[in-house]
């Protein structure tokens, strides 16, 4: 199916709160663990006006350029914290970090869980591509694009390539120095660069065949 404005405008939606969910999770989880940088900066909240504002290019420019070359959105957005809070609690920044791919893990349960009710009551179809432009259509598109975004948003940033969320994971096992010294080394400037350029050239298909998987396993709950 051709991109189109009604979808276009469903995809930028989709994206735009899944991904303040994401930012809003990470922000919410360094406040609660004793950060209060994303906090002081308005960012525990699902106002995007916030997460905009500081990422401007990530969450509005790139989203709609890559949805009008690819049919998928892309973008990126930040929640700050503190290093030195990182440095001295490298487990508790961690799990800030794990927060982000929860929230998009939180959001494709729930659409997936509509999405084989919708389907099992003959609503609509588990697939972008809806039969119909009816209301249930609508809803099952938009249902399935949440599902589809938010998965591979999950697997993509619990990728262990610096400066996704999955790069905090060798934290939870580190001890005293190493932690520190792991922090500074996936710090560096050229570390996040390579660690980005690996992800978008080549890693980030590991989230898409990840995906396929979880999809084919909605498709048999919904019965097709």
């Amino acid at each position: 199916m051709q991109p189109n404005i009604t979808e276009g405008i469903i995809w930028y939606v989709v994206f735009l709160y899944s991904t303040v969910f994401h930012e809003a999770a990470h922000a919410w989880a360094s406040y609660k663990l004793g950060d209060d940088t994303a906090y002081r900066g308005g960012q525990v909240s699902l106002d995007p006006t916030p997460h905009i504002t500081r990422e401007p290019v990530g969450m509005i420019l790139m989203p709609l350029l890559s949805y009008v070359y690819y049919g998928w959105m892309m973008g990126f957005a930040h929640a700050p914290y503190d290093p030195h809070w990182a440095l001295r609690y490298p487990k508790r920044a961690a799990l800030m970090a794990m927060a982000g791919p929860a929230a998009n893990c939180i959001l494709a349960l729930i659409s997936g869980a509509l999405i084989v009710l919708g389907t099992k009551g003959g609503h609509f179809v588990p697939d972008i591509e809806q039969t119909g432009h009816d209301t249930w259509a609508l809803v099952g598109m938009v249902l399935f694009i949440t599902f589809k975004l938010n998965t591979v948003l999950m697997f993509f940033n619990l990728l262990p390539l610096p400066p996704l969320d999955g790069s905090a994971l060798p934290s939870f096992f580190l001890k005293g120095n190493k932690a520190e010294q792991y922090q500074h080394f996936i710090w560096q400037p050229h570390i996040v660069f390579l660690g980005l350029m690996i992800a978008y050239s080549g890693a980030g298909q590991i989230a898409w065949r990840l995906f396929y998987h979880v999809h084919a396993l909605l498709i048999q709950l919904c019965g097709y």
